[in-house]
């Protein structure tokens, strides 16, 4: 039975790249796909991954109807064996209806890929309908990390290497540009305290780091001098 099946994670989890190996494994077996995409990195109508991979895409436009551009293709006497949407958290709730039309009734699987919450840890818009509409969530296994070291399961906007929680939800940017809007990973501790990994080098003292006793042993009152 075709599927709707929503890949969700962190940024630098791998969305983008497992998204190019779907399309790479059904393309190398004779399989034509539809490929949507919005906002990516690499510019309009590309899907990218930060391994340096990219491919062309539908570049998916405010209001477009993405059933009806399907629909179109396939009147044209054109193929598609299956749906491939990146980016999916920037696309609209009813363009995610839309993308549950194709699975159910032109038959055809939707692989959805997209970031679950925002800066804020709030659901973007198109994320929360994949969640309520898809046959399958599933969170991708490969973790990206926090500065610390623990599992990353928030996404933090940066301006200058220091955390924001005020903007508009959806602006473009990468991991790691300190000098301006750029994005971290952080487990959700150091997303709570605001602390990121320039905050954290920046900090002459932290909240995470334990104070340090040597106990008697580091004490020369401790080890009289015998003459």
């Amino acid at each position: 039975m075709p599927e709707l099946v929503f890949f969700s994670g962190t940024m630098d989890c791998g969305k983008s790249t497992l998204a190019l190996q779907i399309e790479h494994n059904r393309s190398a077996r004779g399989l034509q796909g539809m490929i949507f995409t919005r906002d990516d990195r690499a510019g309009e109508g590309k899907l990218s991954s930060r391994l340096g991979l990219v491919t062309d895409a539908v570049e998916v436009a405010d209001g477009q109807d993405l059933y009806g551009h399907l629909v179109e293709h396939l009147s044209q006497g054109n193929r598609a064996d299956y749906v491939i949407a990146d980016e999916a958290q920037f696309l609209a709730p009813e363009q995610i209806d839309q993308l549950a039309r194709v699975v159910d009734d032109l038959g055809v699987d939707v692989y959805a890929f997209g970031i679950t919450t925002d800066f804020r840890s709030k659901l973007f818009p198109g994320s929360q309908r994949l969640v309520e509409l898809a046959d399958r969530v599933e969170v991708l296994q490969v973790e990206a990390l926090c500065w610390c070291g623990a599992r990353a399961t928030h996404n933090a906007r940066t301006v200058g290497g220091h955390m924001v929680v005020e903007g508009a939800q959806v602006v473009i940017g990468d991991v790691d540009q300190s000098e301006t809007v750029g994005y971290e990973v952080l487990c959700r501790r150091h997303h709570r305290r605001r602390m990121t990994a320039a905050t954290a080098r920046a900090g002459a003292l932290s909240p995470d780091v334990l104070p340090v006793d040597a106990g008697p042993a580091a004490d020369p009152s401790a080890h009289p001098v015998h003459q």
